[in-house]
């Protein structure tokens, strides 16, 4: 049996925690910020867990995560 390939654009994007979910980063956070409200700022700096119903299409992309 051959190995599987990880996606490695799915590999830079998504890390396992140590109960099995992912996590990730926010998008809108990279770029013209200041039209942004702190408060919207402060909550992408939190971790974003993946929704369980997308947890199974991650987890095969990283077979060996």
């Amino acid at each position: 049996m051959p190995k599987i390939k990880t996606k490695r654009a799915a590999a830079k994007r998504f890390r396992k925690t140590a109960t099995g979910r992912f996590k990730a980063g926010h998008a809108f956070r990279s770029h013209i910020l200041t039209k942004k409200s702190t408060k919207l700022k402060r909550g992408l700096r939190a971790t974003n867990y993946i929704d369980a119903s997308d947890q199974k299409s991650v987890a095969r992309m990283l077979p060996y995560l």
